[in-house]
C-alpha cells in the first residue's frame, strides 16, 4: 500500500512537470503516447483508492457543472483598476507626479505588455490551489474554480510554505485558439467572438467547465495579493519567484530607470506587437520597488504607483472595389468587402467581412467607397466607416441578390431574421458546404478529405448527399486528380474510420440548425441512439437542460423531413454508428424533479449535489420558477429561499437531501 500510494505522490510529480513543460515552456520533454500512459496510470490508482484523491491531482483538472450560477468573494485586498494614458506627454506627467511624492529618490520601473483578458485571482493554501476568482468589481468577484482548474498553465501545487497566499494575472484566449472557436461558432450558427478578451471573459464563465478546457484558455502570472509569511521586494523580483512557482510569465518585460528609457521601448512596439500570438492593448509601467510603491498608495480605484498606456487601434484607408456574396451550408448568404488591398496592423488585407444586408445599410457602405478599417480585438478586419466626403457620384448602393449566386434559385428572408438564404436544397455550394462541415474534424472528421478533394467528388458526380461518402471505392478515387494507390487507401480507411465516432459527433455533422457540438453530446447522452431522437416531440426536447425551444422546434423540424429520414436510413446500411451510451442513473429518487440548490452544503459541494441530483433523474436549475419542483436549502439560503416560500414550492433541508438520495 504505502510503495503504491508513494508511485501515485511520484506520478503527480512527474505529470505537473511534464504539463510545465509542455503548455508553459512550450518545450515538450516525452511523448503524447508515453504522457497518456503516466497519465492512465495514475487514473487507475486513484481509481482504487478514491480516498486518496485530492482537489491538486493533475487528473481533477476538469470538474462537474456549475449549479445556480457562481458564489460571490470577497478578495482579501481589492483589486484595484489601472489608470490609463495615451501619448507620451502624459507619461512623463506620470513620472513626474511619482518622483515628486517620493521626494526625488533614485526609483526604477517595470514595463509588461497589457494583455487582452479577463483578471483572475489565484489562491493557494500550504501551496495548494484552492480557488479562482473573477476580478468582479475589484472588491468582490466570482469563484469560478472549477473553470480555473482546467487551464494548463496555472499549477494546481506550487512549493511554497506560506498558508495564504493570492497570485493574480490576466487569463487569455491565443489568437490561434481564438480563431478556431470562431470558425466554431460559425459552424453552429452562433454569433462569433468580438474579440479574443470576450472570447476568454464567456469561456471562464461557462457553467460546464468541461466547455471551458475545450477553450484552451491560457494565464499569465504578474501579482501578488494578500500573502502570509512571504517577503517579496520588488515588481522585478516577484516575476522572477512566479517563474519558480513554475506560472507562465511574459518574458517581454523589461526594467528601466527614466521614463526616456520607458517611452523608447514601448514605442519599439508600434510594429511587433501584432506577431505576438496573444492580443495586447497596452503596456503596463510600475514602480518596481514594493516599499515605494507602498508609500505612493492608492487612491479609491486606482494604484498611484502604476499607469497603463493604451495603444491606439491601427486603422488603415482603402477603396471597397466590390461586395461579394458567399453561401455557408444552411444557405445563408454573406457579404463580404473586398478592398484594395492594404497594409494593416501586420498583415495585408483584402477582405472583410459585412455581416448582412442590416449592416450595410446601417453603415452606408457603398460599392466604390473609400472606407476606415481596422482589427476589430487586433484580429478581425472590420469597416468602421464610409468617408463620405470622398464620394464623386459613382459609388453604388448594394442590395442583396434576389437570386442565388450559385444555382439561381430564389433567396428569402424570413421575418424577425437579418439572414438572406437560398431555399434550395440542391444548390451546389450549400451542398458543397454541407459535405464539408460533414467531414470536419469536429464532426465524422475524415482525414484527408478537405474542400479540394470534396469539389472534385462533387464535381464528377461520385457524390450527391453526405452518405454517397461511404459508398466511395478505390477506383472512383484513382480517377481523381492527386490520388494514387497509397492515398486512395488511406482516404479510405478514414472513411471507415469515421463509421464508429458516434452519435454526438453524427448529429453535429448532419448540419442540424442550431445543433453544435455541445447540443449534440447532450441529445446523445439523454437519448442514446438516433432513433429516439427522431421520435422525440418538443416538449420532451425543452426538458432537457441546455436544450431551449429553438433547439429543440429546429431538431423536431429536420426529422419530419423525408429528405432526412431517407439520409439517416442510408447511413445506417453503410454501417455508420448513430448510437451512444446513455447516461446511467443510480436510481430514480430525483425522477422529474425540478431542482434548485441554494445555501451552503456542509457534507458536499454544490457541484457534487447537482450531480447526485441528476444521477438520480432529477434536473438542476439556476433559479426559482413556476416550473421547480423543489428547493434544497443549506446554510444562509438567501432570496431564492424567499422566493420558494412565496410560490408554496417544496423545501427540503440538507439532511432531508442526505435521506432522498438513500432512496432506492
Amino acid at each position: 500500500m504505502e510503495k503504491e500510494k508513494a508511485r501515485l505522490l511520484e506520478l503527480r510529480k512527474t505529470i505537473d512537470e511534464l504539463s510545465y513543460q509542455y503548455y508553459t515552456l512550450d518545450k515538450p520533454t516525452m511523448t503524447d503516447y508515453e504522457y497518456d500512459m503516466l497519465y492512465r496510470e495514475l487514473e487507475t490508482i486513484e481509481k482504487n483508492h478514491p480516498d486518496w484523491v485530492t482537489p491538486d491531482s493533475p487528473t481533477q483538472r476538469v470538474g462537474s457543472k456549475i449549479s445556480g450560477g457562481f458564489e460571490k468573494y470577497t478578495h482579501d485586498r481589492p483589486m484595484l483598476s489601472m489608470g490609463d494614458v495615451f501619448n507620451d506627454q502624459e507619461l512623463m506627467e506620470f513620472d513626474q507626479r511619482v518622483r515628486s511624492d517620493l521626494g526625488g529618490e533614485d526609483l526604477e520601473y517595470v514595463v509588461e505588455l497589457k494583455i487582452d483578458g479577463l483578471a483572475v485571482n489565484l489562491i493557494y493554501e500550504n501551496g495548494r490551489f484552492i480557488r479562482g476568482v473573477t476580478r468582479g468589481d475589484g472588491r468582490v468577484g466570482e469563484d469560478v474554480t472549477n473553470n480555473v482548474r482546467t487551464i494548463r498553465t496555472i499549477p494546481l501545487h506550487i512549493d511554497s510554505t506560506s498558508p495564504h497566499m493570492e497570485i493574480r494575472g490576466e487569463v487569455y484566449m491565443p489568437i490561434q485558439a481564438f480563431e478556431q472557436l470562431n470558425a466554431q461558432r460559425r459552424d453552429d450558427e452562433l454569433e462569433p467572438f468580438a474579440n479574443p478578451r470576450n472570447a476568454a471573459a464567456g469561456s471562464l464563465r461557462q457553467l460546464d467547465p468541461q466547455i471551458t478546457a475545450q477553450r484552451k484558455l491560457a494565464f499569465f502570472a504578474y501579482a501578488i495579493g494578500g500573502t502570509v509569511g512571504i517577503d517579496i521586494p520588488s515588481q522585478e523580483a516577484l516575476l522572477e519567484d512566479l517563474k519558480a512557482f513554475h506560472f507562465q510569465v511574459n518574458k517581454e518585460y523589461r526594467k528601466f530607470k527614466t521614463m526616456a528609457d520607458v517611452i523608447t521601448f514601448i514605442h519599439s512596439w508600434d510594429d511587433r506587437r501584432d506577431k505576438l500570438p496573444y492580443a495586447t492593448d497596452g503596456m503596463v509601467v510600475k514602480v518596481n520597488s514594493f516599499a515605494q510603491q507602498a508609500r505612493l498608495g492608492n487612491t479609491v480605484k486606482i494604484p498611484r504607483w502604476a499607469i497603463a498606456y493604451k495603444f491606439p487601434p491601427e486603422q488603415a484607408r482603402t477603396k471597397v472595389l466590390n461586395i461579394s456574396v458567399s453561401l455557408g451550408r444552411t444557405g445563408v448568404l454573406t457579404p463580404a468587402a473586398d478592398l484594395k488591398p492594404v497594409r494593416l496592423a501586420g498583415t495585408v488585407v483584402k477582405r472583410a467581412t459585412l455581416h448582412n444586408e442590416d449592416y450595410i445599410r446601417e453603415k452606408d457602405i457603398r460599392i466604390g467607397d473609400t472606407v476606415i478599417i481596422q482589427k476589430a480585438g487586433e484580429i478581425i478586419p472590420e469597416v468602421v466607416r464610409a468617408v463620405t466626403a470622398d464620394r464623386d457620384g459613382s459609388e453604388q448602393v448594394f442590395s442583396m441578390p434576389a437570386r442565388c449566386p450559385s444555382c439561381g434559385g430564389p433567396v428569402v428572408r424570413r421575418e424577425g431574421e437579418a439572414a438572406t438564404r437560398c431555399i434550395n436544397p440542391d444548390c451546389p455550394a450549400v451542398i458543397l458546404e454541407r459535405v464539408a462541415h460533414f467531414v470536419s474534424r469536429n464532426a465524422m472528421n475524415i482525414d484527408g478529405l478537405g474542400d479540394a478533394i470534396v469539389s472534385q467528388l462533387l464535381d464528377h458526380h461520385l457524390i450527391h448527399t453526405v452518405a454517397d461518402i461511404y459508398g466511395l471505392k478505390k477506383e472512383d478515387l484513382l480517377d481523381l486528380d492527386g490520388f494514387a494507390d497509397k492515398s486512395a487507401d488511406n482516404l479510405l480507411k478514414a472513411i471507415e474510420t469515421s463509421k464508429h465516432v458516434g452519435l454526438a459527433r453524427v448529429l453535429f455533422a448532419l448540419g442540424i440548425r442550431f445543433v453544435g457540438a455541445k447540443a449534440g453530446r447532450i441529445l446523445a447522452e439523454c437519448f442514446g441512439s438516433i432513433d429516439a431522437i427522431m421520435e422525440a416531440k418538443a416538449d420532451e426536447l425543452t426538458v432537457i437542460d441546455e436544450i431551449g425551444p429553438r433547439i429543440a422546434e429546429s431538431v423536431v423540424s429536420y426529422f419530419a423531413d423525408d429528405k432526412s429520414r431517407a439520409l439517416i436510413e442510408q447511413l445506417r446500411q453503410y454501417g455508420v454508428d448513430m448510437t451512444c451510451e446513455k447516461r446511467q442513473l443510480i436510481n430514480a429518487s430525483f425522477d422529474g424533479e425540478v431542482v434548485v440548490l441554494t445555501g451552503k452544503l456542509e457534507s458536499m459541494t454544490r457541484q457534487e449535489a447537482q450531480k447526485a441530483v441528476e444521477d438520480r433523474g432529477g434536473r438542476c436549475t439556476s433559479s426559482v420558477t413556476k416550473k421547480t419542483t423543489l428547493v434544497i436549502a443549506g446554510a444562509d439560503p438567501g432570496s431564492k429561499y424567499e422566493k420558494a416560500q412565496q410560490l408554496g414550492t417544496h423545501i427540503i433541508s440538507e439532511a432531508e437531501f442526505r435521506e432522498w438520495l438513500e432512496r432506492e
